[in-house]
């Protein structure tokens, strides 16, 4: 999670959704009276800073944001996150749980703990309205990253220089080719909410 005082945005990291590598893109950007979350393992060259004082974590959820910062400050800056195709998305979850499980974990043991990433909880209010200025689709990022950082002024060429946590995939296969029906049943239902806002479609 980031807050720019330097170009006067928030950004909330979602997951699975290259929030790492932007993260880290950003902070080299970003000024020294920003706030910059920590990241966990640590991937140079990011660089954390005022994040103890308010508290703030890098998954956050927006709504959280607005109550420890000013109304100034939220009314004025712009937030944006990015959002991913939840079959996709899923699937990526599932390698990065499963390199942490020293490769012991199965795609049906993952899918019977239910431990799923869902992000709607994050840029969205307790009615579920969606409280961010740009949530940009994971499917177009280059193109939604370039669009936001040209509005807010940071240097970009269309590639962020870091694909943090990509190497946990080993399944390279589209999520069609992977997921059974019941899976892919499964996933339709708890993202529900998310499929409906973004359109979204197996």
């Amino acid at each position: 999670m980031i807050i720019s005082h330097k170009y006067q945005f928030i950004f909330l990291k979602t997951l699975k959704t290259a929030g790492t590598s932007i993260e880290i893109f950003l902070s080299g950007h970003c000024g020294h009276e920003d706030i910059v979350t920590p990241i966990f393992p640590h991937v140079k060259p990011h660089f954390a800073r005022n994040f103890q004082e308010g508290g703030f974590l890098d998954h956050i959820p927006a709504l959280e944001i607005q109550r420890r910062i000013s109304s100034d400050i939220w009314n004025n800056y712009h937030k944006f996150c990015v959002e991913r195709n939840p079959w996709d998305k899923t699937l990526s979850h599932y390698y990065l749980l499963k390199f942490r499980a020293n490769n012991n974990l199965s795609l049906d043991e993952y899918f019977a703990k239910k431990q799923f990433c869902l992000n709607y909880p994050i840029y969205t209010d307790r009615a579920g309205g969606t409280i961010v200025d740009k949530i940009i689709k994971y499917e177009n990022l280059a193109h939604g990253l370039q669009t936001t950082f040209d509005m807010l002024g940071i240097p970009f060429s269309g590639s962020l220089g870091v694909h943090a946590k990509s190497e946990y995939r080993t399944d390279k296969r589209h999520y069609r080719d992977i997921l059974s029906s019941e899976q892919a049943n499964l996933i339709s239902d708890v993202f529900s909410k998310e499929i409906q806002m973004h359109g979204y479609t197996y």
